[in-house]
């Protein structure tokens, strides 16, 4: 349903020319946390420094009253408490996971939403069940076009009230590597991950992987529910927009030296120093990553070394003899399906998929 109130927001927008970030755009950054670049040195980011986004309230889920419904266009309907699902074949997978939404706030001019700038990212093992085998003990008819993934978090977005839902086509969902997940990092699934079952959908941004998860359902039309509406690309509002779904190349630094409080203007001490960073893409394993230290004037390949796991990062490093002066570093991915980074932005109203190269300003003393 729709609803009309003072309190409920306002259709999407870009933001005026030098508008300043709005006491509901700060609310929203402090419901949910990016990652703190320095945290890239893990392989494995620890679950309270992975990024986070929550549409909605963190929902209190009862695993003894909880239940996983399959149904809609299936021969056999199933409801699953959670020891059903904990006694499917268990498998672990690393996965690197983005917001769709990251470098949304460098935007110009900004869409005004959550303000990410680079940090919505993590890398995490998530362990739980593979969802095909799930799909085929139900029955997905052969008319099922969609497959809807229904989570228990509640709000409204731009006037229409809803639980969380996004889909999947029929043969995305019967991907082997798509999981139904119960832990992170060999633990309990936090409850802001998504307790006490999560969808996860490795190499799509993280709009795919529908936390809370309470419904499978099978349809014969594409679902065009509000969130697969929302996270589109689009140049404006009439624009029908191209569907989100792999994550771009990126390539992020580790934020060289030790940062200023306020600023996190970096120092640096001259010498040699080893700038180092992570690099990802959900459309092919990344094949390069350089850096610079000129704003992009010019680049110098950096050292990749192979990922361990499709689907999670890549570590690269870069050896750096600094002398004083002030720098402006940069890094950039390209990966194996001819994808790259821009050094100019690529603009769109709800700022998604923005993979423009970091810039860290560094400041190298005696």
């Amino acid at each position: 349903m729709t609803i009309e109130t003072s309190t409920v927001s306002k259709p999407s927008r870009v933001a005026d020319v030098d508008e300043a970030i709005s006491s509901e755009e700060l609310q929203l950054a402090a419901r949910n946390h990016g990652l703190p670049l320095e945290a890239l040195r893990f392989d494995i980011t620890p679950p309270g420094l992975h990024y986070l986004l929550t549409h909605y309230d963190i929902p209190v889920v009862d695993p003894k009253a909880f239940r996983l419904v399959v149904d809609g266009l299936v021969d056999t309907p199933l409801s699953l408490d959670i020891d059903a699902v904990f006694d499917r074949p268990r498998v672990s997978k690393v996965v690197t996971m983005e917001c769709a939404g990251n470098g949304r706030a460098r935007l110009l001019p900004r869409p005004v939403s959550q303000p990410w700038l680079v940090e919505a990212v993590g890398t995490a093992e998530w362990t739980g069940t593979p969802l095909a085998p799930l799909l085929r003990d139900a029955g997905v008819a052969g008319d099922a076009v969609d497959v809807v993934f229904t989570g228990a978090d509640h709000g409204i977005e731009r006037g229409v009230e809803q639980n969380y839902q996004r889909s999947l086509s029929v043969p995305d969902a019967m991907r082997d590597d798509v999981l139904l997940v119960y832990e992170m990092n060999g633990a309990q699934l936090p409850p802001q991950h998504g307790y006490p079952l999560r969808l996860l959908v490795p190499g799509w941004y993280g709009m795919a992987s529908v936390k809370w998860l309470t419904r499978i359902s099978a349809v014969a039309e594409p679902f065009e529910g509000y969130q697969m509406r929302a996270y589109r690309v689009r140049q404006a509002t009439e624009d029908p927009g191209v569907p989100l779904t792999l994550i771009e190349p990126r390539a992020l630094l580790v934020p060289p030296g030790f940062p200023d409080y306020m600023s996190r203007a970096r120092i640096l001490h001259a010498g040699p120093n080893t700038v180092e960073g992570r690099a990802w893409s959900g459309w092919a394993p990344v094949s390069a990553v350089d850096v610079s230290i000129d704003g992009g004037e010019t680049w110098a390949p950096a050292r990749l070394e192979p990922a361990p796991h499709r689907w999670g990062w890549s570590r690269w490093t870069w050896t750096w003899e600094a002398h004083v002066g002030s720098y402006l570093l940069s890094a950039r991915a390209r990966d194996g399906s001819g994808r790259s980074q821009p050094v100019d932005q690529p603009w769109n109203r709800g700022g998604y998929a923005n993979n423009l190269v970091q810039q860290v300003p560094v400041a190298v003393i005696t």
